[in-house]
C-alpha cells in the first residue's frame, strides 16, 4: 500500500501516514511525498497511491479549509481520522546557538501555531516553506548557523541537525486532525475488515440563506434527532452575499439507516447539502518523550479502516467521466466560483489580450456587468500562419494582472506541454482548444497538474470522443474538467460552425461533468449570439463563455464575432428571464 503525502521525508503529514500503517500492521506500506495537498489528492484520484492524508483543522491555528475542500473537489472519500501532537521543535545546523538565529523556515501553518514564540524573536523573521520536512532538509543543506526550521523532532535525527529549542508552539496541547482518504470505489483488499468498529464522525458542508434564522432550523433538525454536534465553522461565499456556507463536523454516521430522516429533513432546511463522508473516529496519535530527546516514540491506537462502497456498476469505456460514476454531478470549484452547482457562470474577455489597457478595461467592464470569469488568449492558433499569434507569455501575465485586480478568475489556452507548469501557476483555468482536444500528450499533462480544465469540442468531433477526451485528462486524477460546446462543421456556410445545443442534455446525460457553451465561436456573427446564449442556458448549460472587446471592429482576431460592452451587458440582463435548471439532468435517465 503507498499512501501520499505533502512535503518529504520528516513532515508531519507523513509521520501521523506512517503511525497509521503501522497501527494497521501493514508493515509492506510506504509513503509517496508530493508537492502540495494537492498534488496528494491528485496521486490517490489517479491510482498512484492507495490512501493520502490531509489535514481539516489545528488546535491553535483552527480550520485547514484546503482540507475539506479538497475531499469534495476530487470526490475523495475519508476513512479515518487521525489527532496527531505537533511536537514542533526549533532546530539548526550543529554549532548553531538560538540567540545566531536570523532566518526561520516553517510552513504557513506552523507559523500560525508558534506565534508567540517566533514573536519573542526580534532579530530572526519567519519565511515560508512548503512542507516542515523541506524547511529542515534545507537548513541541513545551508550549513548555515544562522538558519534554523521549525519541524519536528524526527527531521532533526534524519537531516543531522540539532535542537535549537523545544516545543515552540503556542500550547503544549496541540493538537492537528488529519484525515486519511481513499479514492471512490477503490477496493484493496487491505479494506477488508469489519466498518461498524469503533466510533464515527461525518464532515459535511451546509449552505443557508442569509434570512434571519435560516441556520437555526438546520441546527434545530440536527438537535431533535439527538446528534451532538462536534463542529460549526462558516466558510466565506465569494460573489454571494445571499447565501452562507458552514463546515459541519456530526458524531456519528449521517449515512446509517437510522438516520435517513434526520438527513432528508437537513437537506429540506438547507439551500443546499454537501455530504464530505463518514469515517472512523478518534484514532488518536499521541507524542509522548523527554524534551530533550531529539527522536521521540510514538505510542498509537489502532484504528480499523472501513470497506469501500461497490465501484460503480458502469460499462462505459470512460468510467470516470460516466454519469453513474458520480450520478449527483460534478461542481468544478475556480477560486470561490462553482460551476455546475445549479447557477448559470458567465465566463467573459476579449478573445486575445492585446494591451494592457485593453484587457484590464475589458476586464471591469464584464465583471460590472455580471461575468464571474475572465478569458483572455495569450497563445492564439490560428489558421493563418501570418495573423496575429498573441503576446504569449506577455499576454499571461497581462491576464493575470487583470484577474488580480478585479477578483475574477482566468481562463486561458494552453498549447504545447511545455508551457503547462508555467501557465498553471499563472492561471486559475487551463483551457483545451478544439484544434487540440485529441492532442493526448497535452491531455494528460494539464490532468497532472490538478487545476480545473476547461475542454472544448473539436471542430469535426463526436460527443463521444470529447467525452474520451475528458477521461484522459481524469485519467490522471484531475476530476476538475468542463466540457465546452463551441459549434462543430457542418456543410452549413452561413455561420462560423454549427452549434450544436442537442449536446448539451446529450453530455449532461451521459456524464456528470459541468457543461457550456460558446456561442461566440459557434456562430461567429455578432448579431446572432445572444440569441444562442439564450437557447444555451434554456437547454440546461451550466454557464457560456463569450467573447467581448471595446472596440471590436479593431480587435486583433475574431472581430466578427466579438461583442461590445453594451451587447454584453444587454444579453446578461435577457439571461436574467431565462430559467435555471437545477436537476441533475435535463431529461429523464
Amino acid at each position: 500500500m503507498i499512501g501520499a503525502f505533502e512535503g518529504i521525508d520528516g513532515a508531519h503529514s507523513q509521520l501521523a501516514l506512517d503511525a497509521y500503517f503501522k497501527a494497521r500492521a501493514l508493515t509492506s506500506a510506504s509513503t509517496l511525498g508530493t508537492p502540495s495537498f494537492r498534488s496528494a489528492a491528485v496521486a490517490v484520484s489517479a491510482g498512484r497511491a492507495d490512501v493520502g492524508i490531509v489535514p481539516i483543522d489545528n488546535a491553535i491555528a483552527g480550520t485547514v479549509r484546503d482540507g475539506y475542500d479538497l475531499l469534495l473537489e476530487f470526490d475523495l472519500v475519508p476513512i479515518a481520522e487521525i489527532v496527531w501532537r505537533m511536537d514542533h521543535r526549533l532546530l539548526g545546523v550543529p554549532g548553531a546557538t538560538l540567540d545566531g538565529v536570523r532566518e526561520i523556515l516553517a510552513h504557513p501553518l506552523v507559523m500560525a501555531e508558534c506565534g508567540k514564540f517566533l514573536a519573542s524573536l526580534p532579530n530572526a523573521r519567519a519565511v515560508p516553506c512548503e512542507d516542515t520536512g523541506i524547511a529542515a532538509r534545507e537548513v541541513a543543506r545551508s550549513g548555515n548557523a544562522a538558519l534554523a526550521a521549525i519541524a519536528p523532532p524526527s527531521a532533526a535525527v534524519r537531516y543531522e541537525l540539532i535542537e535549537l529549542a523545544p516545543r515552540v508552539a503556542d500550547h503544549p496541547e496541540n493538537f492537528t486532525r488529519f484525515i486519511v482518504f481513499r479514492a471512490r470505489g477503490s477496493s484493496d483488499p487491505g479494506y477488508a475488515v469489519d466498518e461498524s468498529d469503533g466510533p464515527r464522525k461525518t464532515s459535511l458542508v451546509l449552505v443557508t440563506s442569509n434570512a434571519p434564522g435560516s441556520l437555526a432550523r438546520c441546527l434545530a433538525v440536527i438537535a431533535q434527532a439527538g446528534i451532538s454536534l462536534a463542529k460549526l465553522e462558516s466558510k466565506p461565499t465569494l460573489g454571494r452575499p445571499q447565501q452562507a456556507e458552514f463546515y459541519l463536523d456530526i458524531d456519528g454516521d449521517l449515512l446509517d439507516p437510522d438516520h435517513a430522516g434526520a438527513l432528508a429533513a437537513l437537506r429540506s432546511a438547507a439551500l443546499d447539502l454537501r455530504m464530505i463522508g463518514s469515517y472512523r473516529a478518534n484514532a488518536h496519535v499521541a507524542v509522548a518523550a523527554a524534551a530533550a530527546a531529539p527522536h521521540v516514540p510514538l505510542s498509537v491506537i489502532r484504528d480499523v479502516l472501513p470497506k469501500p462502497p461497490k465501484s460503480a456498476s458502469s460499462s462505459s469505456a470512460t468510467p470516470r467521466a460516466a454519469r453513474d460514476s458520480r450520478p449527483h454531478g460534478t461542481r468544478v470549484r475556480v477560486d470561490g466560483v462553482e460551476i455546475g452547482d445549479g447557477s448559470f457562470t458567465i465566463i467573459a474577455g476579449p478573445c486575445s489580450v492585446e494591451s494592457r489597457q485593453q484587457v484590464l478595461e475589458t476586464a471591469f467592464s464584464v465583471r460590472d456587468a455580471g461575468a464571474l470569469m475572465l478569458r483572455g488568449g495569450a497563445f492564439k492558433p490560428r489558421t493563418n500562419p501570418y495573423a496575429f499569434q498573441g503576446l504569449g507569455w506577455d499576454g499571461v501575465g497581462l491576464l493575470a494582472e487583470a484577474g488580480r485586480a478585479t477578483g475574477l478568475p482566468t481562463v486561458s489556452e494552453v498549447m504545447s506541454i511545455d508551457q503547462v507548469e508555467r501557465m498553471a501557476s499563472q492561471i486559475d483555468v487551463l483551457q483545451i482548444g478544439a484544434r487540440n482536444m485529441q492532442n493526448f500528450d497535452l491531455l494528460k499533462a494539464v490532468g497532472r497538474t490538478g487545476k480545473p480544465v476547461l475542454l472544448k469540442r473539436g471542430l469535426s468531433a463526436s460527443i463521444e470522443e470529447l467525452i474520451a477526451a475528458a477521461e484522459y485528462v481524469m485519467s490522471e486524477g484531475n476530476p476538475n474538467v468542463i466540457l465546452c460546446e463551441r459549434g462543430i462543421r457542418t456543410f452549413e456556410t452561413a455561420t462560423r460552425n454549427t452549434l450544436d445545443l442537442s449536446a448539451v442534455p446529450v453530455l449532461r446525460e451521459k456524464t456528470h461533468l459541468p457543461v457550456i457553451v460558446d456561442p461566440s465561436h459557434g456562430v461567429g456573427v455578432r448579431r446572432w449570439i445572444a440569441p444562442m446564449c439564450r437557447a444555451a442556458k434554456a437547454s440546461g448549460a451550466h454557464g457560456i463563455i463569450v467573447e467581448v472587446h471595446p472596440n471590436p471592429p479593431e480587435a486583433l482576431s475574431d472581430k466578427d464575432q466579438a461583442l461590445t460592452f453594451d451587447d454584453f451587458r444587454a444579453i446578461v440582463a435577457e439571461l436574467e428571464r431565462v430559467p435555471v435548471f437545477t436537476g441533475a439532468t435535463p431529461v429523464e435517465v
